[in-house]
């Protein structure tokens, strides 16, 4: 295993691998930690929702970092890095081809379908001491691998799928997560360095040149035009009223969700 790991431990059982990687870091543990779980009890996504699945059915684990390389407004590349590294694994060991597996802006993997796309992973981050020598962050993500028709609740069956339902080669949580954990190190270094390929990040964007309706908060909605993502400061692109004006930039604090307009994910 590569040396970047400080730590890298598996559970049957957690509430949430967000929480035990945290717990890591305030005492003293440096990057790169790895907490990955069978199952969560307590399990977070964005804008305080649920993330939950049936024991062993997913691959569930966070990313410890003490990002100081970073400047604080740059602290998001974490997630990036740490979800790009995800898809391509995803397509190795599943046998797909390059960007099947693509980035929904600002938190989801989706797969596309006869439907349309459906989400199969998310990605949760989160950080503390920011422009401090005691920065911590934490990006915790969970893929879906093997779900059964019968485990998916009715209000999620139209807008998820699994990765074993594509999967062109004998696919497992276990083999997944060796995957991902191959390509985290070179990643990393390439991040330390300064030498993150965006590119990797902004070609999986399935938002870029869609219709989206953003959900704000206090429950108004705005349908726009999604131009692309700014590679600076991961905000999300979009046209403004004026066909001469600048694009506007969308940063994740200030939505709640964003749904492609014609596919209602």
């Amino acid at each position: 295993m590569s040396s970047i790991f400080s730590r890298v431990e598996r559970f049957a059982r957690v509430a949430s691998t967000n929480d035990v990687v945290r717990g890591w870091l305030a005492d003293g543990l440096g990057e790169v930690a790895i907490a990955s779980a069978d199952e969560q009890t307590a399990g977070r996504g964005r804008a305080g929702r649920t993330w939950t699945a049936p024991a062993g059915t997913s691959l569930l684990l966070s990313v410890g970092f003490r990002p100081t390389y970073l400047e604080p407004e740059r602290t998001w590349l974490l997630g990036a890095v740490v979800a790009v590294a995800m898809a391509e694994a995803a397509e190795g060991v599943a046998a797909l081809p390059p960007l099947t597996v693509r980035l929904k802006w600002p938190n989801d993997l989706v797969l596309e379908t006869a439907d349309g796309y459906r989400k199969v992973g998310g990605v949760l981050g989160e950080s503390t001491g920011l422009g401090t020598d005691e920065v911590r962050a934490i990006v915790g993500i969970g893929v879906n691998v093997g779900w059964l028709p019968e485990d998916v609740p009715i209000e999620l069956a139209s807008t998820m799928t699994t990765l074993g339902a594509v999967a062109r080669a004998p696919l497992t949580v276990e083999r997944l997560g060796e995957a991902f954990l191959d390509r985290l190190p070179d990643a990393m270094t390439r991040l330390r360095d300064d030498a993150f390929a965006m590119s990797t990040w902004t070609d999986r964007q399935v938002t870029t040149g869609r219709e989206v309706i953003l959900e704000l908060p206090g429950g108004s909605r705005r349908e726009a035009h999604a131009e692309g993502v700014d590679p600076r400061s991961g905000a999300l692109l979009i046209s403004p009223p004026s066909v001469d004006g600048p694009a506007i930039p969308i940063h994740a604090a200030e939505i709640v969700h964003v749904r492609l307009a014609r596919h209602g994910l």
